[in-house]
C-alpha cells in the first residue's frame, strides 16, 4: 500500500492506470500536471468545463500556457507566480476560493480548485480538482451592481441637494445610470408643449446626436411617444424596421434597440430617460423598470426647482459656495480666501464692486479683499474708523443686512469713494462666526435700478456659509495647538486609556477567539489536544480580563510601563501564534512617545494574527538621528489598505506627535508597518 494518499508508488501494480481509472469517473474536473507543469491526464468533466472535445486536445500541453496565460484583466502571469503549480516545489497543497482558467475558445472561467502534490517518476507533481465559481460569481456580480446602483443614487442624491445646476445634474444623472446599467447609450428628454422632445442629458460610449438642449420630434412609434401615452415604461426589442427621425437617429448612433421610462413630476408625466443596446445586443430583461429606479431621483431634483431660472440661479450659487468650501479644505492663506470669496459674490450677484471687511478690537474696520468686475481692482489692507465705514457702520450697529440705494448727501470717505465709481446701490451683510460680529461682505452697483430686493436674503445666505468657511479656518490653528494639550491630557484620564486598551489588549481577545476554533476543530478527532487548547483559550481570556481591568484603571499594561518598549513587545510576541523575532535595541522612551509604539506595533501584529496567514513577524524599533523608527514586518499574502480603521486610528495618533505612519503591502505578499516618531 502507497505510505499516503499522494504516493501512488507504493501500490501494487500500475498505480498510473489505477489514478486514471479512479480520476477518469470522477463527476468533479480533475487534471494532472506532470513536474514540467505539462498536463498528463484530464477527465471528461475537465475536458467539458475547458471546452475542449477530447483529452487528445489537452494532454502534452503546457499547462500555464493552456490555462492560465492570464489574468482576468488581460496581464499576463508568469508560470513562476500561477499558484496552481506552487505544490510541485513546495510540496504544499493550495486552495483558491476564485481564479480564472482560459477556455480553448479564449473565454474565462471563473473556478475555484484544489492543487494537492503528487509523487511521480520524475518527480512532484500536482493533482487539481477545481469546480465552476460561475454561479457564485455571477452572483456577486448582481450585488456589487446593487451596491454600485445605490452608490449612484445616493451621489446623484447629493448632487441635487447641493443644489447643482439643471444641466449638470441631468449629465450626472445619465453617465451614472450608464455606468450602473451597462449600456452604451443613456439620455434624460423633457416633453415639450408643442409635440416636440428636449434632451436634457446624454451620456454615451460612442459618438451620437442626442446634445444637451437639441430638440427632436416626438414621431410614433418610438419608446418616448409610447411613454406619453401609456405613462409606463416601454421597450423596442428590434428599431430596424421603426419609421421616423427619432428612429433613424438612434439606429445612426449604432443602437438596435431601446427602452425607456417615464419621469413624473407632480402626478405629470415631465420627460422620459431612455436607453439602448448596440451591436445586435439584446436588451437586458427589464431593463425597463431598473430605468425607473432613476427616474424618481429626475422627478425631485425638477419639482425642487419652480422654474429653469431659479434652478439655474440656485446652482450657481451652490457652486460657488462649494468652489470657497474647496479652498477652505485646502487651507489656502486667508487673503487668498476673501479674495475669492468676493469675487465668487461679486460674480454671482452680477455686480460691479464687491469687498469684505474685518471688525477689529479698536473700533476700526479693515478693508480685507476686494474685486471689481472691470478696471482696476481696488487696493485692500487700508482701515477705517469704524463710525465713518459706511454699510459697516449701520451693521455694526444692529448685526443685520443693510442697504444704500441713493449715496448722494451721505457723509464720509467711504461714502465717497464709492461716488467716485458710479456705485448707485449696495448692500452688505454681517458676517457671524460663532455668534460674533466677525465683519461684512457688501455688493455694489453702477446700474440705475437699485439691486433686487432679494439681494440681502441672497447674501445673507451666502455669508452664513461663508461664516461657517471662516471659523473652519480659524479653528485649524486652534486645533492644532491644542490636539497635542488633549492627547496628552487625555493619557492621563479614563477616556484614553480606553482607547489604549483597544489598541493594547485585544490581542489576548483574538487569540482567545482563535484557540477556541482551533478547540473546536480539534475536538472530534483529538481528544488530548482539544481540552489543552480550551485551557489555553481560558488563560488568554482570563489574562485579557485582568489586563482590562488594570487599564480600566487608567493604567498603561503594566509591562510596558514597568520594562519599557522591549519588555512590552515580548509580552506581545508571547500572544502571537507565530513566531516573532524582538529586535527592539531602544532604552526607556518618553511615555507619550513609547505608548504610540507600543500600540503602533499592537496593531500590527493584531493584523498579522487575523488576516496575513504568515508564517514570522519581525519588529524592530531604533533611534536615528533623533528619531525612534518602529517597523513590523511579516511573510503574510500582503495586500494591507492604510485606510484600514486600526491603521487610521494609529495614523491620528501619530500625527499628535508630529510622527508619521507607512504601510506597505503589495499583493505579491509580505507586509511591512513602520512608523516614525520625532523624539523631544
Amino acid at each position: 500500500m502507497p505510505h499516503s494518499l499522494t504516493d501512488l508508488a507504493g501500490l501494487k501494480g500500475n498505480a498510473e492506470v489505477f489514478l486514471v481509472a479512479v480520476l477518469e469517473k470522477a463527476a468533479q474536473p480533475i487534471c494532472l500536471v506532470d513536474p514540467g507543469g505539462r498536463i498528463r491526464f484530464a477527465n471528461r468533466a475537465a475536458i467539458a468545463a475547458l471546452d475542449y472535445d477530447a483529452a487528445d486536445e489537452l494532454l502534452g500541453r503546457h499547462s500555464h500556457e493552456t490555462m492560465h496565460e492570464r489574468r482576468r484583466d488581460g496581464m499576463p502571469e508568469a508560470a513562476a507566480d500561477w499558484p496552481m503549480l506552487l505544490p510541485r516545489t513546495t510540496g504544499e497543497t493550495v486552495a483558491r476560493d476564485l481564479d480564472w482558467f482560459v477556455r480553448r475558445d479564449g473565454s474565462l472561467l471563473p473556478v475555484s480548485y484544489v492543487s494537492v502534490p503528487i509523487a511521480m517518476p520524475e518527480g512532484r507533481g500536482v493533482v487539481v480538482a477545481f469546480s465552476d465559481a460561475g454561479e457564485r460569481v455571477r452572483g456577486d456580480e448582481l450585488r456589487r451592481e446593487h451596491e454600485a446602483m445605490l452608490a449612484a443614487q445616493r451621489r446623484l442624491a447629493a448632487l441635487v441637494a447641493g443644489g447643482a445646476a439643471s444641466a449638470e445634474v441631468f449629465a450626472a444623472i445619465a453617465r451614472e445610470v450608464g455606468r450602473v446599467i451597462g449600456l452604451p447609450l443613456v439620455t434624460v428628454w423633457r416633453y415639450e408643449h408643442d409635440g416636440t422632445t428636449t434632451v436634457m442629458g446624454a451620456w454615451g460610449e460612442r459618438p451620437h446626436p442626442f446634445q444637451a438642449g437639441t430638440r427632436w420630434p416626438l414621431d410614433s412609434p418610438t419608446v418616448a411617444a409610447m411613454v406619453l401615452k401609456t405613462g409606463r415604461p416601454a421597450r423596442i426589442d428590434d428599431l430596424a424596421d421603426v419609421p421616423g427621425t427619432r428612429a433613424a437617429a438612434i439606429r445612426q448612433a449604432g443602437m438596435c434597440s431601446s427602452a425607456g421610462a417615464p419621469i413624473i413630476v407632480d402626478g405629470d408625466i415631465w420627460g422620459v430617460m431612455g436607453t439602448g443596446s448596440a451591436d445586435r445586443e439584446p436588451l437586458p430583461d427589464h431593463i425597463e423598470d431598473r430605468l425607473a429606479e432613476f427616474t424618481d431621483l429626475v422627478a425631485t431634483a425638477i419639482s425642487n426647482s419652480t422654474s429653469r431660472a431659479e434652478l439655474g440661479r440656485l446652482a450657481d450659487e451652490q457652486a460657488a459656495l462649494r468652489r470657497v468650501a474647496t479652498l477652505v479644505a485646502q487651507g489656502v492663506p486667508s487673503s487668498d480666501l476673501f479674495g475669492a470669496v468676493t469675487e465668487e459674490v461679486g460674480a454671482l450677484l452680477g455686480a460691479d464692486l464687491a469687498g469684505m471687511a474685518r471688525y477689529d478690537v479698536d473700533d476700526t474696520v479693515t478693508h480685507v479683499a476686494a474685486w471689481a468686475a472691470a478696471g482696476e481692482q481696488p487696493e485692500v489692507g487700508a482701515r477705517s474708523p469704524l463710525d465713518q465705514a459706511g454699510l459697516s457702520t449701520t451693521i455694526s450697529r444692529t448685526g443685520r443686512p443693510a442697504r444704500t440705494d441713493d449715496y448722494d448727501g451721505v457723509p464720509g470717505p467711504i461714502a465717497a469713494a464709492i461716488r467716485e465709481r458710479g456705485i448707485r446701490s449696495s448692500v452688505a451683510s454681517p458676517i457671524l462666526v460663532e455668534g460674533r460680529l466677525w465683519g461684512a461682505l457688501a455688493v455694489h452697483t453702477t446700474h440705475p435700478e437699485p439691486l433686487p430686493v432679494d439681494t440681502e436674503s441672497r447674501l445673507a445666505s451666502f455669508t452664513e456659509l461663508v461664516a461657517t468657511a471662516i471659523s473652519n479656518s480659524e479653528a485649524r490653528n486652534e486645533v492644532a495647538a491644542s490636539r497635542a494639550r488633549i492627547v496628552a491630557a487625555t493619557d492621563e484620564e479614563r477616556r484614553r486609556v480606553v482607547r489604549d486598551l483597544h489598541d493594547g489588549a485585544q490581542q489576548r481577545l483574538v487569540h482567545t477567539v482563535i484557540t477556541l476554533k482551533l478547540a473546536r476543530r480539534a475536538w472530534p478527532n483529538d481528544e488530548h489536544r482539544g481540552p489543552a487548547l480550551l485551557t489555553e483559550a481560558l488563560e488568554h481570556a482570563e489574562q485579557a480580563t485582568a489586563e482590562l481591568r488594570e487599564l480600566a484603571h487608567g493604567i498603561l499594561p503594566a509591562v510596558l510601563t514597568r520594562g519599557g518598549l522591549g519588555a512590552g513587545v515580548d509580552a506581545l510576541a508571547s500572544r502571537m501564534a507565530v513566531p516573532v523575532d524582538n529586535d527592539v535595541s531602544v532604552g526607556r522612551l518618553p511615555a507619550a512617545v513609547e505608548a504610540t509604539a507600543y500600540f503602533v506595533i499592537a496593531e500590527a501584529l493584531t493584523n498579522v494574527a487575523k488576516h496575513a496567514r504568515a508564517r514570522r513577524a519581525t519588529v524592530t524599533a531604533r533611534v536615528e538621528d533623533g528619531t525612534l523608527r518602529v517597523q513590523v514586518r511579516d511573510d503574510g499574502v500582503g495586500g494591507a489598505r492604510p485606510d484600514g480603521s486600526g491603521l487610521v486610528g494609529l495614523a491620528d495618533r501619530l500625527a499628535v506627535l508630529d510622527g508619521q505612519l507607512r504601510v506597505e503591502g503589495p499583493a505579491k505578499g509580505g507586509t511591512l508597518v513602520a512608523a516614525d516618531l520625532p523624539l523631544p
